[in-house]
């Protein structure tokens, strides 16, 4: 019989009884969040999970075994979070504004997930030339939402929303990289402010390509006067 526990889950808003192994993905996803997957020990996961050996390898094989299970996790809460209800949006380019309001608010804020920020950046540096066939699959998650976020531009363009002169590979490299940048300093600082003024600025440059004034989508004035001066 699975043995449960009950854990408080902020995020969500309500407690859910998870299994020891569901258990263990979690509080490991949360020590590679803050210290990496090569700097987390396994004695550290199973403390944090209040289990012994015996029960940690009922359920993983071994470490990198655990690593694909977290790194399904995160891509599965990434993809619930990131992508949260851009299919009611009709508009491509809102869709792109959306990705990163959810980006910024739905899973870089989740502290209880992911503590230490992005997962899959910290992965990314500490893995690549260390543990290749493990990263493998964080870049191929990074290659696919590039190729969404193109087709929405391409769309957007299509759509009479953004220039017909638009590169819109190199405005998702863009895009992409003030993700990625805004996500490191959140990691570093965890200063709300600082993010939030990070992503405002690429939603304002979405705003600017496509002819409209930044003040389209702000509240009011005083709050865009904020926006610019972080």
């Amino acid at each position: 019989m699975p043995n449960y526990r009950q854990t408080g889950l902020s995020v969500i808003g309500v407690n859910l009884i998870m299994s020891l192994r569901e258990t263990i993905i979690h509080e490991a996803q949360k020590l590679f969040s803050l210290k990496g997957y090569l700097n987390t020990g396994i004695n550290e996961i199973i403390e944090a999970a209040d289990t012994s050996k015996g029960g940690f390898y009922n359920h993983f094989c071994s470490k990198e075994d655990l690593f694909l299970e977290v790194l399904a996790e995160s891509q599965r809460i990434w993809r619930e979070r990131v992508l949260a209800s851009i299919d009611q949006i009709e508009s491509p380019t809102e869709k792109v504004i959306q990705i990163l309001a959810n980006y910024r608010d739905r899973y870089l804020k989740d502290a209880e997930n992911f503590p230490g920020g992005c997962i899959f950046i910290t992965f990314s540096v500490e893995l690549d030339d260390t543990r290749p066939h493990l990263v493998k699959e964080v870049h191929n998650g990074f290659v696919g939402f590039k190729a969404m976020m193109t087709r929405f531009l391409d769309e957007a363009v299509q759509k009479g929303e953004l220039p017909k002169n638009l590169n819109s590979y190199a405005v998702t490299e863009m895009l992409f990289t003030g993700m990625l940048g805004a996500s490191v300093v959140y990691g570093l600082n965890k200063s709300s402010s600082v993010l939030d003024c990070s992503i405002e600025s690429l939603i304002e440059y979405l705003y600017l390509l496509g002819g409209r004034q930044p003040l389209d989508h702000v509240r009011n004035k005083d709050d865009f006067g904020q926006q610019m001066n972080c």
